[in-house]
């Protein structure tokens, strides 16, 4: 009988003079489910969160830009008739 062993997940801790430690609050199951989805992505929390924080910062400034581009459109008028000219071209052809 062949008896499988629990992967090894090695934990490094990433420091260096551009870093600074910080205190965080977490519940109990918010806490777990970092750790586990940090030994599946085979990383240490610290790095779990860092990652998830730059995307989440990444989507945010998406987002804001996302919103600057919809009131500068907003503020410009547009003839009703450019608009359906562009409705056209987006329309599916007739099959």
């Amino acid at each position: 009988m062949v008896r499988e062993s629990a992967p090894i997940v090695e934990y490094t801790v990433e420091w260096g003079p551009h870093m600074e430690t910080i205190q965080i609050v977490l519940d109990k199951a918010l806490l777990l489910a970092a750790d586990r989805a940090a030994r599946r992505s085979r990383q240490n929390r610290s790095a779990l969160i860092r990652d998830a924080l730059r995307e989440h910062l990444r989507r945010l400034e998406v987002a804001a830009q996302e919103e600057r581009d919809r009131q500068g459109y907003r503020k410009q008028t547009q003839p009703q008739d450019e608009a359906l000219a562009w409705e056209r071209e987006a329309a599916w052809p007739a099959e």
